[in-house]
Order: C-alpha cells, then sequence, then structure tokens
C-alpha cells in the first residue's frame, strides 16, 4: 500500500515544482515510508511514496512502459497480477520489474479504459500517456482506496488524502457546509464528497480522464442489482459451498506478498472466518490481532481467545481504554479528515500501531461481510417494519423488536420507546429510502446544534432527495432487504466503513489491510442469491454461517452477533481526552469556528458531564460536534502548507523542458509527526 499525489496542468504548459511535489508527498510520508518517487515533465507531475510488500527491491515507482511514454503512480494491490502477466507477456510485452505495478501499466497500455474489469484488487492509481498528454485516474469497485482531486488554477491536483491537496498553498481550506449536513444526517458525506468545498473524491467503481483541457468521469461498475427472477434458484446448503469457495479463493490471492500477512481477530464470524481459512489452509504460522476493552458490554475478549487457541495463532491483544480512545480522537481525525459521530475507529487506529510494531505491514480483516451477507440489524428492521406496515394489528409487533434488541427490551419504558421508534414513518413503506429514514431522522437531531449561519448555508432543500435521484431505474425491483444492503453498501460502505474504520486509521500506521469479503466474485455471486438465504427468519448471515461453520467451534458461528463499537461520553470526558473536549467546546472555539451555537453547545456538555446514562442521540452528538471542530482546527484553523516538510525523493525523472534525466538518491528515513487538536501543520 501506498501513497499518491499529481499536478496535471488543463490549458496550457507550466512549471510544475518540484518542491510543491514532494511537500504533497511529505503530507502522506505515513503511507509511505519505504521509498519516494517523482515523474515531472512540462504539463504533469507524478509523486509516490510507497509501502513495498511486493518486489520489495525493484517495485519503486513511478514506472513505465518499454518506450516511456505511459508513467504510473498506484496505490494498493492487484491480487491477480501473476495470471495477468502472463498474458500480457505472451502478447509481447516486456517487463523489468515483478511488480504488480508494471503489469497494471501494461495493462491499461493494452486495453484502455477496459483493463479495470480485469482486476481483482484493491487501488487508486494515475496514469499520465505523455505522447498524448492524457491523464488517466481510476478507483477500485468498491472504494478501499482513496483517491481526491480538485480543480484550482487551471490545474487537476489530485491525492490519496485531503492534507496533500492542502499541501499545495494556493488551495483553499474551507468547511463544506452541505458535506456537515450529510455527515449530521447520514453519519458521513455521500459520494463523491469530502468534508471540505471544492474537494471530491473520486467515487468508488469510477474513473478519470483529463485531454486537452476537459475532464470526464465514467463508472465502470456498480454494485450489482439482481431482481428476484434472475436470483440463484439452488438450495441454502449448495449455495453455502458455493460461498465457500470463493472466499477460499479470495483468501489465497490475499495472502500474495512479499512480507508476512497477519489477520485481525475480533472473536466475532466475520474475522474468526478469515482466520481459520487462512491458518488452516495457508498459514499455520499466523499472527493475530486483537482489540480489548475495559467495559464488558464491548468487550469480545474470551471469544478471541478461544479462536487463537483453536487456530494456535500468535495473538495479540491491545487494551483500548477510555482515557487512551479519547487520548487518540484528534489523531484519528487527523487521518480520517472528517467530522464523525463515533468513536469505533480509534480502537483500530491503535491496534494498527500493535501491528507495525510487531514488524507485520500486511494483515486481513473481516470488514464487508455483514454488507455483503446481511449481517447488519438495519436490515432485520427492514423486514420487520415492512411486516408492521402490512400487518398494523398483529400482535406479533413488538415481539419481533424484541428478538432484535432483547438487551435494551427488558423493561416497559424501552419496549414503548423501541416500539414507538420503528413505528415512525410505516405509511412511507414505498419510499425507496424507507429501511434507512427513521435512523436517519433521528440523526438529523444533532442539526439543531448548528450554528444560523451554519443551517443557512446548509440549507439546498430535501437532504435525501439526492439519494433518491441517484438509485438507479432497477432498485424498485428489489425487495426490502435487497434494497437496504444496496444502499448500506453506496452510501455508508466505503465513505465510513472502509475510509475512518478501514485504510485512513490502517495507513496512519502504514499497515495494509486487505478484505477478502469484498472480493468483487463474492459481491456478484451474494447479490443473486435470495434474501431469504440471507437472513434466515431473523437470523442474520445464514449463507455466511453455512459456509464457514466447517472451520469454526460451534460457540463462535452461532453465537449472537455483538456489533463492534467503542464506548464515547466517557473516553471524550475524562483524561486528556476531556481536556481536549472542554477546550474544543468552550465558547472561544465555538465561537471562532463558526459551524454551531454556543449555548446549546454549553448546554449539551453540562449534561453529559451530569446524566448517568446519556442517549444514543448525545453521545453522538457530542462527537459530532467535538470532531467537527478539531476537523476545523486541523486543516482550515491552523493548517499550514509551508510547515509540512518535503521529503527527500529517492528517485526523480525529470523531462521539464525536453530533458530525459533520472536521479536516484540515499533513502532518507521517515520523519516522525505528532499530531494533536491543535496541529498547526
Amino acid at each position: 500500500m501506498c501513497g499518491i499525489v499529481g499536478i496535471c496542468n488543463l490549458g496550457s504548459a507550466r512549471d510544475i515544482g518540484v518542491e510543491t511535489l514532494s511537500r504533497m508527498m511529505g503530507a502522506i510520508r505515513h503511507r509511505g515510508p519505504d521509498e519516494t518517487g517523482l515523474y515531472v515533465d512540462d504539463w504533469t507531475g507524478l509523486g509516490h511514496v510507497r509501502l513495498s510488500i511486493i518486489d520489495l527491491a525493484g517495485g519503486g515507482q513511478p514506472i513505465h512502459n518499454e518506450d516511456q511514454t505511459l508513467w504510473i503512480v498506484y496505490n494498493g494491490e492487484i491480487f491477480n497480477y501473476p495470471e495477468l502477466k502472463e498474458s500480457l507477456e505472451r502478447q509481447g510485452h516486456r517487463f523489468y520489474t515483478t511488480s504488480d505495478t508494471e503489469v497494471l501499466l501494461h495493462l491499461y497500455e493494452q486495453e484502455g479504459p477496459a483493463c479495470l474489469d480485469r482486476l481483482n484488487g484493491q487501488f487508486a492509481f494515475a496514469v499520465w500517456d505523455s505522447r498524448r498528454r492524457e491523464l488517466f485516474l481510476a478507483r477500485d469497485r468498491v472504494g478501499i482506496r482513496p483517491l481526491h482531486y480538485t480543480v484550482h488554477d487551471g490545474r487537476l491536483i489530485f491525492a490519496s488524502e485531503v492534507k496533500a491537496i492542502f499541501a499545495v498553498p494556493q488551495v483553499p481550506r474551507r468547511m463544506d457546509p452541505e458535506a456537515l449536513d450529510q455527515v449530521f444526517t447520514f453519519w458521513t458525506v455521500l459520494p463523491g464528497r469530502t468534508a471540505f468545498e471544492g474537494i471530491c473524491e473520486l467515487p468508488p467503481g469510477h474513473y478519470m480522464k483529463v485531454s486537452k483541457g476537459s475532464i470526464t468521469t465514467h463508472r465502470y461498475w456498480d454494485i450489482p442489482i439482481c431482481p428476484r427472477l434472475d436470483q440463484i434458484d439452488r438450495p441454502a446448503d449448495e449455495i453455502a459451498e458455493m460461498v465457500g469457495d470463493l472466499l477460499v479463493d479470495a483468501v489465497r490471492l490475499r495472502l500474495r506478498a512479499d512480507v508476512p500477512v497477519g489477520c485481525y481477530l475480533s472473536g466475532g464470524l466475520d474475522s474468526s472466518g478469515i482466520a481459520a481459512l487462512t491458518a488452516r489452509r495457508f498459514n499455520a504460522d499466523l499472527s493475530t490481532f486483537g482489540i480489548r476493552f475495559d467495559r464488558e458490554a464491548f468487550d469480545e475478549g474470551s471469544h478471541q481467545q478461544m479462536m487463537a487457541a483453536f487456530l494456535g495463532t500468535h495473538h495479540r491483544e491491545m487494551q483500548a481504554s477510555a482515557e487512551g480512545i479519547g487520548a487518540s480522537f484528534a489523531e484519528m481525525l487527523w487521518h480520517g479528515e472528517k467530522p464523525i459521530l463515533r468513536t469505533a475507529p480509534v480502537p483500530l487506529l491503535m491496534l494498527s500501531k500493535v501491528v507495525r510494531d510487531s514488524g507485520l505491514k500486511v494483515v486481513l480483516t473481516g470488514e464487508g461481510a455483514d454488507e455483503v451477507f446481511g449481517g447488519y440489524n438495519i436490515f432485520k428492521e427492514a423486514k420487520v417494519r415492512r411486516f408492521w406496515a402490512r400487518q398494523p394489528a398483529s400482535g406479533a409487533r413488538s415481539a419481533l423488536i424484541g428478538q432484535l434488541y432483547g438487551y435494551v427490551f427488558r423493561d416497559q419504558r424501552s419496549k414503548s420507546f423501541l416500539t414507538s421508534f420503528f413505528g415512525a414513518g410505516l405509511d412511507q413503506v414505498h419510499d425507496p429510502l424507507f429501511s434507512h429514514m427513521v435512523r436517519w431522522r433521528n440523526t438529523s437531531r444533532i442539526k439543531t446544534f448548528f450554528s444560523a449561519e451554519l443551517r443557512s448555508a446548509a440549507d439546498s432543500g430535501d437532504p435525501y432527495e439526492p439519494v433518491r435521484a441517484s438509485l438507479p431505474d432497477e432498485f424498485h425491483r428489489l425487495d426490502a432487504v435487497a434494497k437496504a444492503q444496496y444502499l448500506e453498501m453506496k452510501l455508508f460502505l466505503s465513505n465510513y466503513l472502509l475510509s475512518s474504520q478501514g485504510d485512513r486509521v490502517a495507513m496512519a500506521h502504514s499497515v495494509e489491510i486487505r478484505l477478502p469479503f469484498l472480493d468483487y466474485r463474492v459481491i456478484e455471486l451474494m447479490s443473486r442469491v435470495p434474501s431469504r438465504w440471507k437472513i434466515l427468519g431473523l437470523n442474520e448471515k445464514h449463507i455466511l454461517k453455512k459456509a464457514l461453520a466447517p472451520s469454526l467451534p460451534k460457540e463462535i458461528w452461532s453465537r449472537r452477533k455483538q456489533p463492534y463499537r467503542a464506548p464515547i461520553v466517557d473516553c471524550l470526558l475524562s483524561g486528556s481526552g476531556g481536556d481536549c473536549t472542554r477546550e474544543m467546546l468552550g465558547r472561544q472555539a465555538i465561537d471562532a469556528a463558526g459551524l454551531f451555537d454556543a449555548a446549546k453547545v454549553d448546554r449539551l456538555l453540562n449534561k453529559m458531564q451530569t446524566v448517568g446514562s446519556p442517549s444514543e442521540v448525545d453521545s453522538m452528538a457530542l462527537a459530532g460536534v467535538l470532531s467537527a471542530q478539531i476537523v476545523h482546527r486541523q486543516f482550515v484553523e491552523r493548517f499550514s502548507a509551508e510547515s509540512i516538510s518535503p521529503v527527500r525523493v529517492d528517485l526523480t525523472f525529470d523531462r521539464r523542458g525536453g530533458r530525459a534525466t533520472i536521479q536516484e538518491i540515499d533513502r532518507d528515513p521517515m520523519p516522525r509527526v505528532v499530531v494533536s487538536s491543535g496541529s498547526d501543520r
């Protein structure tokens, strides 16, 4: 895994500036501590920071084709690159490295944008065609790897992370009011947006072409939609066998590396399944890593230890205390680059440091299984609420919700609340957003903390209409569960799970995560599986449990799902995290940012410090308001492009003014960076 940056002139040739590129690279050096490389000509500059995993000695970038007319910088892995390379060699392509990067470049040379259909991997890359003066950018199908861009002063500026774009001093830095409105509605920004005005993200499954000053974006893949008539008509056992075979192959491909590969192990079905397939089939000497919590309600340590003993792995645990989570909250936001309503990414940031300190660079994880196989309660809620709408007099209504939330359904007050909460909007069952609307409207209550100025700037009409307008025509042919799955994967998977809880917190410590459940073949197969097999009654992930049961203890595959969560209020009000919270939510800081109503925030903070059990909405409000304040300070108020140290570039290809020079120097160590809520970088 790596980081990429670039600048492309759109109108006329002018100096790109090697120092600007190297400063952009310096902003994301954590993504690639092993090597740096740069290409520059009169039209385009490309930069790369490398985390070496495949072809350790010879895989440095940028990489070129035989006649040096095509140049690539690339972040990610193409897991089927050996098979693709064999095909390309038969067609006459010659290689000077053994890296997957060079295979990708030659495949693009051979097939153009159609090459994307043949890739099994996770990637974001840029190819510069110096002869045609065309730039090609692409991102993987589900958005595992990030790619951001902006157009400023006649140039396209792109990078793996926003902070690298802000390393160009002329680029404006402002929070986007509409994006903040989206975060406080959907938990994240909608595809293509970031938290900052004018900074975009190339959506998953898309590519961009820059040619003769024009920029065009194309979709090459989308989450599959399979109406009922086109679904697999086979018994669940047969489907589970098909899924099991695919998962074995997905794991096999993701173990391709020239460095050791470990696994995250939470003790749940998903990570346990991946660890079991890895240890039993491919690597008996496996290292696993898990998070422990002080509070029993969040901790899965006993199940981690059971699985580690069952598989015989070298297991390391990281204790995530409330004080530790609070102390690292600002660091997580520096890497995540957007406000957030939870603290759950922070322990994963802490865990990636444990992985890196143990000497590993790569881990397999279980992310994506809930989205693909039907694991979230929101999918079951869609079934239950649809039944409620159709059977308003049924005595089973409350009992069904009780099955989902038995742990909070123990008294009449909780029962009445949940019945009322999930009973809202039952007359809107035909709304395509029916499955999510009750939760989104609940989250939107946090927007009462917006300042009058932010509320006015963010008011662009119905916040849900852009989502409805983006849905494909075939969406209405899906059943309730499939609709909910599509929305979850389209809106939340890449923009939250794979970024805030995935790439960003792992790459903060130079760790690459690989996700077998998000192999596109698995996604496409499961899109054809009837919803009744995904959620059997109210039993989630029925097919996945059948597929993994032979590899796991029954206590693991049959246990009630425990969602991954982390405490919020305790973390943000104790220790150094509490000091940060009180400063950032003080009237002076609130007024300086201008995002929130200081009086309302003060009342919230006082309430959180006195109420024993705050509500979920109040907890999310605390995290959301605090995180927005910190992100504003880090990236708007105190960010300084000039304070970012340019990297010392190991390999430079300089073709400005018709030159063709190559400069190679000794490599420099990665600088140590300390991030706080008040970072003035």
